[in-house]
């Protein structure tokens, strides 16, 4: 490009003030020093998304600097390329006519390269009695040896970015991961607290992470789970406090059964307990036990037809046909290990059977099967739940008039 002449594009391709200011500046900029033109490419390649390009345009641009010949830029060399539309097409991984003029257009745009045309359009070359090139019409690449240094800088910027991305990224998984596992932490030791309310804050926040999120969504979500992290940590040192003040509860009244004596917990009827299956917990003497209710197997299927597929060969016969239904269904609704385990130490196991089956009928109106046997869960710690009333609507919704009598112990 002829230093201090401002060209302008041939044709209907109009010219713009941006353009010529843009000319201007590379020609009063600071390029005496050489550069290596595949450093430049890939430092603009890096701040693509900064200079508004896409990868289409880096494959033209890439095409653009294989026919310098040089390995360095320099104004010692002439800048201008004057490929044709068929060769850059063939070195640009075969791009149609259309996509090649507007990569060309989106490069010219960013300022990476000017265009130098000839009174007629057309791209070549004039060469001297010398041999040397003279003057050449096409694609100056001189915009790449003027801003050599600013696209490196925006790379550098670009790469700074990323890493603040990764490192927020990284933190807000972090502070995903350690409230999921305080709040499993909760509930499995059986901390009073609102953890359903906690459940449900959480998913929201959660819920609230885009696929593909930006610097501004991980801060905001990232910020939400470190208020909900430190309320949940709240909820559990109260609880830590409660138990060393209360450390003089066994001299102050509970003691431990023995495992022989009487328990007001009892299995579910037609259930035999088997070797190696756990003692029932042992509990302080002026505690009121729960109640427990029974109820017949035929009812629980009349409710929960559903679930008589998956018992062994595909029939439930007993409660220990149902429980183990229960189990297959709980990972089909993705239900975790620990609140089945959570739900059968509340309820009983029979009776968390029951309640998963009576989840997997409604499972189409259940968003998390999980959270909901939690928030389940939860409420029968405080007696605030019954499977009754839920059973006997699942039998009313399939058009059985329930009348089988539920005994209670």
């Amino acid at each position: 490009m002829q230093s201090g002449y401002v060209t302008t594009p041939f044709g209907r391709r109009p010219m713009t003030l941006a353009l010529m200011q843009r000319q201007v500046d590379i020609d009063h900029a600071n390029s005496n020093r050489p550069v290596d033109k595949w450093r430049v490419f890939r430092d603009v390649g890096d701040a693509r998304e900064r200079l508004g390009l896409q990868d289409r345009a880096l494959a033209v641009l890439n095409a653009l600097l294989s026919f310098y010949p040089a390995a360095e830029l320099s104004e010692d060399n002439n800048l201008v390329v004057f490929p044709s539309n068929a060769q850059l097409t063939a070195r640009a991984n075969g791009i149609s006519g259309t996509t090649l003029r507007k990569c060309l257009a989106s490069l010219v745009d960013a300022g990476v390269i000017i265009r130098k045309d000839s009174p007629n359009g057309k791209r070549y070359a004039r060469k001297g009695s010398s041999g040397s090139i003279e003057d050449a019409y096409g694609f100056s690449l001189g915009p790449l040896l003027a801003r050599a240094s600013e696209f490196a800088g925006l790379a550098q910027e670009v790469a700074a970015d990323q890493r603040r991305f990764r490192v927020m990224k990284d933190r807000l998984s972090v502070a995903r991961r350690d409230v999921r596992k305080l709040i499993t932490a909760g509930l499995e030791e059986g901390v009073p607290g609102n953890w359903q309310a906690v459940e449900d804050s959480f998913v929201r926040v959660v819920s609230r992470i885009p696929r593909r999120p930006t610097m501004s969504d991980l801060v905001e979500r990232l910020e939400e789970m470190n208020l909900l992290h430190d309320e949940v940590v709240r909820i559990l040192e109260q609880n830590d406090n409660l138990q060393k003040t209360d450390g003089n509860a066994i001299v102050s009244g509970c003691h431990i059964q023995n495992s022989k004596s009487e328990s007001s917990y009892e299995s579910e009827p037609a259930l035999e307990k088997e070797p190696g299956e756990k003692t029932v917990p042992t509990m302080c003497p002026d505690r009121e036990p729960q109640q427990r209710q029974s109820f017949p197997l035929p009812l629980v299927l009349k409710g929960c037809p559903g679930i008589t597929a998956f018992g062994p060969g595909g029939n439930v016969s007993s409660w220990r046909d149902l429980m183990r239904a229960a189990i297959t269904v709980r990972s089909m609704l993705n239900i975790s290990p620990s609140a089945y385990e959570e739900a059968c130490e509340i309820l009983g196991d029979a009776q968390a059977a029951v309640t998963v089956a009576c989840i997997y009928e409604r499972s189409n109106h259940i968003n998390s099967a999980g959270g909901y046997l939690r928030g389940l869960a939860a409420k029968a710690r405080t007696g605030k739940f019954s499977v009754g009333p839920m059973l006997f609507a699942l039998v009313r919704a399939n058009g059985n008039d329930g009348q089988i009598m539920v005994s209670e112990r």
